[in-house]
């Protein structure tokens, strides 16, 4: 399973997480847009308030159809780490 740690704005990984005020923890790739829609918008663009999300799964049981439908679980995994930094 890949273990990666995204940060957007750089910060040093051990302060970045220890700054978190609200975290979501979701077994999907998109599960933390539609479970913590909430604290997201309150943490957005603010200076004292920061949002983590946890991920537990890498997207390799990804459902394969349409233009997915040839993509290896290497492939799905790639494509759901670059979804989830957006």
């Amino acid at each position: 399973m890949n273990k990666i740690i995204y940060i957007p704005d750089g910060e040093e990984r051990k302060k970045a997480l220890s700054r978190t005020t609200h975290l979501c923890i979701a077994a999907h790739e998109d599960d933390i847009e539609f479970m913590a829609f909430a604290p997201i918008a309150e943490c957005f663009q603010k200076s004292n308030k920061w949002f983590c999300g946890v991920v537990t799964t890498d997207g390799a049981g990804s459902p394969r159809n349409g233009i997915y439908a040839d993509y290896t679980d290497e492939d799905m995994k790639a494509i759901r780490i670059e979804e989830q930094k957006k």
